[in-house]
C-alpha cells in the first residue's frame, strides 16, 4: 500500500513553519519543493546523489564554484584566490575571512584541511571521494584497498600553511579545480564535527575511519555549514530549513524558509502545485504539457542544457540472496547469477528497447538517441557513430545464441527495479518488458519499485539485476563520464561486475593526455566497443524542463547551471517571491 499522506510529525513541522512565516512577514517567505525520492544523507562527505545534493549545496559551500550558467570555469567561494605552482602539481588557496558556520564557529583553514582529509580517509563506496583521491593520492581507493596510502601521504596532500590551504598532487590533473567545485567537497565545521562524535582528525585514529559508512553519520543528523540555509527539522517525509542570519555572502537569502517534502504520489504533487501549495515539483515532461502548461500561476522553463547521461545497467554477477533471480537457474522460473555476463543476453535486451517510442511517448518528441553514456554537449562525443536500434529480429537472434541456445529454449524470469515514484523510469521498464515478453512466451520480466536510498546503497547494489543508472557530472570533463561508466575501476563497472581490459587501456590513455584530438579518437573507440558489447541500454538525450510557480523570481535560462542546483538551476538564496 502506498503512503499518500505526510506523517503527523511532518504536518506539525509544516504548521510550525507556516506560523513562523506569518510572523516573518507573510506566506511568501516559504519555498516548498515536492519530490518522490527520499534524501539519503546530509553529510557532504558521502553526498553522491542529486536528491541529497540539492539540500547539501544550500547548507554547505565549497572553496570554488560556478557563476551563473557557465560551467567552463570556476570562481571563488570560500577561497578568495589561488596560485598554481610546481608545474601544476601544487595549489595554494587564500581563504575568506569573516565567515561563520551555522553553530557560530569561525571558518578557518583547519576546517578545510579537516574536510578534505576526512574525505580521503573515509572514501567509501557511497561517496564521490574516489575522484578526489585520484587527484591527491594517485588512486581512487581508500587505505583499506590500497596499502600504499599512508597517513603521511594524506597529511602531505592537503595541509595548512597559516591560513593558506596547500594541495600537493602526485601528478598534473587538469580537472582538479573543477573537482573542488563538487558539493561533496563542501567544507564542514570541524570543531562541531568532533564535538558530536565524528573523526577527531588525528593520525592516532585515522585507521578507525578508513572507508567508514558515514551515510547516517552524526554530521548527517546535525549538519553545520557556511551556506545560506541551515537545518531546522528532518523526518522521513519532510526536511525544513531556514535562512542563516549569519550568512557572509552579499546575496542574502530572500526566502525565509524552505521545506522539501517527499510525496510519492505524482497526482498528489500535481494537485499541490496547481493549488499553490508547492512551488517546485518533480514531474515528467508529459505531465507538464498535459496537466500544467498554461494553467494559472504556472511557469515552465524548457529546452535547457542537459548534462546527464542515463541507461539501464545489467549486473553480470547478481547476488544469490538478492531475491531478484527466482530459482537461480535457466529453467523459465529464474536466471543464474551471471545471466547478464553473456553479451548476447545484453544485446537482446538492448535491441528490445524502443528508443523512438520512448522519445515520442515520454519526451514528446524532444531529444535524440545516444550512442554513448556521455552527454552529446561534451567534447569526446562522436555524433557520427550510429546509436543502438530497436530491432526485434536482432534481439531474437541474440537471445537464440545466448547461453548456447538455453535462454531461448528454456526461457527466463528476472526481476528489475526502478525508483519508486519515478514515472519515466517505470514507463521505460514497462516498454522494455512488453517488447521482451513479446519475443518468447517463456520470457518474463517483473518490475519492482524500490526507494532511492535502497537502490544506491553500495550494500544493496550487487543484489540488483537491472536498474536505471544515471550520472550528473561532478566536474566538466568527459573523463568524469567515461571512466565512471566504462572503466573496470570506475564507479559503476565494479557495481555491475563488468571488466574490459581493452576499454581500460583506452580510458587510461585518454585521461593522461592533454591532446584533445587524441582524446576524441580514444573516446570514439570506447563508444564503438561499448556498443558492440552492449554494457548498457542507453537512454536518449532530452532537454531539461521543469515547472515552477510564476511568482518565483530568479529562475531563467541565463542562470540555469546543470552542474549545480538540481531543483531550480540556481541556489535557493537567489530566489524570491512576489
Amino acid at each position: 500500500m502506498k503512503n499518500t499522506t505526510l506523517s503527523a510529525v511532518a504536518l506539525a513541522t509544516l504548521t510550525l513553519a507556516a506560523c513562523n512565516n506569518k510572523q516573518a512577514g507573510g506566506a511568501d517567505s516559504t519555498l516548498v519543493i515536492q519530490q518522490s525520492a527520499d534524501v539519503p544523507t546530509l553529510d557532504p562527505g558521502t553526498t553522491y546523489d542529486t536528491s541529497s545534493g540539492q539540500v547539501v549545496e544550500n547548507v554547505y559551500e565549497t572553496l570554488v564554484g560556478y557563476q551563473g550558467s557557465d560551467i567552463t570555469k570556476v570562481v571563488p567561494v570560500l577561497a578568495t584566490e589561488w596560485q598554481e605552482g610546481e608545474g601544476g602539481k601544487q595549489y595554494r588557496f587564500t581563504l575568506r575571512d569573516g565567515v561563520k558556520f551555522h553553530t557560530g564557529n569561525d571558518f578557518t583553514c583547519a576546517d578545510a584541511e579537516y574536510t578534505i582529509r576526512r574525505n580521503l580517509v573515509t572514501n567509501s563506496a557511497d561517496s564521490g571521494n574516489w575522484f578526489l583521491s585520484e587527484s591527491l593520492l594517485g588512486t581512487p581507493s581508500n587505505a583499506n584497498d590500497d596499502k600504499a596510502i599512508t597517513w603521511d601521504k594524506i597529511s602531505s596532500a592537503v595541509k595548512c600553511d597559516g591560513n593558506t590551504l596547500v594541495f600537493t598532487l602526485p601528478a598534473v590533473d587538469p580537472a582538479f579545480m573543477t573537482k573542488l567545485a563538487y558539493i561533496g567537497q563542501g567544507i564542514v565545521d570541524s570543531k562541531h564535527a568532533k564535538d558530536i562524535g565524528e573523526w577527531d582528525g588525528t593520525e592516532a585514529t585515522w585507521k578507525d575511519w578508513i572507508g567508514k559508512d558515514i551515510m547516517g553519520s552524526e554530521l548527517n543528523k546535525q549538519p553545520s555549514g557556511t551556506g545560506a540555509y541551515k537545518l531546522v527539522n528532518r523526518d522521513a517525509n519532510a526536511i525544513t530549513l531556514t535562512a542563516f542570519d549569519g550568512y557572509w555572502g552579499e546575496d542574502k537569502p530572500k526566502i525565509k524558509n524552505v521545506i522539501l517534502q517527499k510525496v510519492p504520489e505524482e497526482a498528489a504533487r500535481v494537485q499541490a502545485f496547481l493549488k499553490g501549495d508547492a512551488d517546485f515539483i518533480e514531474v515528467p515532461r508529459a505531465i507538464i504539457s498535459s496537466q500544467l502548461q498554461g494553467k494559472p500561476g504556472v511557469a515552465v522553463l524548457d529546452d535547457l542544457t542537459n548534462t546527464t547521461a542515463a541507461g539501464f545497467s545489467m549486473n553480470e554477477k547478481i547476488s544469490a540472496d538478492s531475491g531478484m533471480i527466482g530459482s537461480g537457474k535457466l529453467d523459465g522460473k529464474g536466471v543464474p547469477t551471471d545471466f547478464f555476463k553473456d553479451a548476447d543476453v545484453r544485446r537482446g535486451f538492448v535491441a528490445s528497447f524502443d528508443v523512438p517510442t520512448y522519445i515520442e511517448q515520454v519526451q514528446e518528441g524532444k531529444g535524440s538517441p545516444r550512442n554513448f553514456l556521455l552527454p552529446d554537449s561534451f567534447p569526446g562525443y562522436d555524433s557520427n557513430l550510429e546509436a543502438a536500434k530497436f530491432d526485434p529480429e536482432l534481439a531474437k537472434a541474440a537471445f537464440q545464441r545466448a547461453w548456447d541456445g538455453q535462454v531461448w529454449d528454456k526461457g527466463f524470469t528476472v526481476n528489475v527495479s526502478y525508483r519508486a515514484g519515478a514515472q519515466t523510469q517505470q514507463t521505460a521498464m514497462e516498454l522494455l518488458k512488453k517488447n521482451i515478453e513479446a519475443l518468447n512466451p517463456k520470457f518474463k520480466v517483473n518490475i519492482v519499485a524500490k526507494e532511492w536510498s535502497e537502490l544506491i546503497n553500495s550494500k544493496n547494489v550487487p543484489k540488483e539485476a537491472m536498474i536505471m543508472t544515471a550520472w550528473a557530472p561532478d566536474y566538466a570533463d568527459p573523463d568524469n563520464f567515461v571512466s565512471t561508466f566504462y572503466a573496470s575501476n570506475g564507479y559503476y563497472a565494479p557495481r555491475i561486475n563488468a571488466q574490459d581490459t581493452q576499454m581500460d587501456t583506452w580510458v587510461k590513455e585518454a585521461r593522461s593526455t592533454t591532446d584533445s584530438a587524441r582524446r576524441d579518437e580514444l573516446y570514439a573507440q570506447i563508444a564503438k566497443h561499448a556498443l558492440d558489447q552492449a554494457y548498457y541500454i542507453i537512454m536518449p538525450a532530452q532537454p531539461n524542463v521543469f515547472p515552477y510557480r510564476d511568482n518565483i523570481k530568479g529562475v531563467s535560462a541565463d542562470v540555469f547551471n546543470p552542474m549545480i542546483a538540481f531543483t531550480s538551476g540556481t541556489y535557493w538564496k537567489n530566489l524570491s517571491k512576489d
